[in-house]
């Protein structure tokens, strides 16, 4: 089986394979500091499941990773993954000026990969996300091995951050 028709595993980053407890704190005052919260995502410790998971995905999968992240944490992020020594693969990103609700952005570039290629799974501890993901018919692993505050939960549906 060749690299391009091994099926996709789409894993989450935020709360799915690192850790963001550390810097939650910088969206419980008002106005919320995003700048402080992305600019501390470098320092997130890892999630072992999610990064097992991951890990033995590859063994299958081609893994790729959609993320609320904006855009301009590209840098970050992969040196990110690369650090956890998870597996290189395309990274979907928020553009810098989008504020759609991550279910809604999540979904739309999930149909898109599915016009191409095979979706194995969805990795993704948003509860909304992983809704709209079984509505739309793939198939989804609830990262339930983090705690994801109502802040984040919050920002992630309303405000369109992460």
């Amino acid at each position: 089986m060749t690299h391009d028709s091994r099926p996709l595993a789409v894993f989450d980053l935020d709360g799915t394979l690192a850790d963001t407890a550390h810097r939650q704190r910088y969206l419980e005052c008002r106005p919320r500091d995003w700048d402080a919260f992305f600019a501390a995502a470098p320092d997130d410790p890892p999630l072992a499941q999610g990064v097992d998971l991951a890990r033995r995905s590859a063994e299958e999968c081609e893994v790729v990773y959609l993320t609320g992240r904006p855009e301009r944490c590209r840098a970050d992020t992969e040196a990110w993954l690369a650090r956890q020594g998870l597996p290189a693969g395309r990274i979907w990103m928020r553009r810098n000026d989008d504020r759609r609700s991550a279910r809604r952005t999540k979904l739309e570039i999930l149909r898109n990969m599915a016009r191409k290629r095979e979706i194995r799974m969805l990795v993704d501890d948003d509860e909304l996300v992983c809704d709209e993901a079984v509505r739309a018919g793939f198939p989804v692993v609830r990262a339930d091995w983090s705690d994801t505050s109502e802040t984040l939960k919050s920002a992630q549906e309303k405000e369109g951050r992460t």
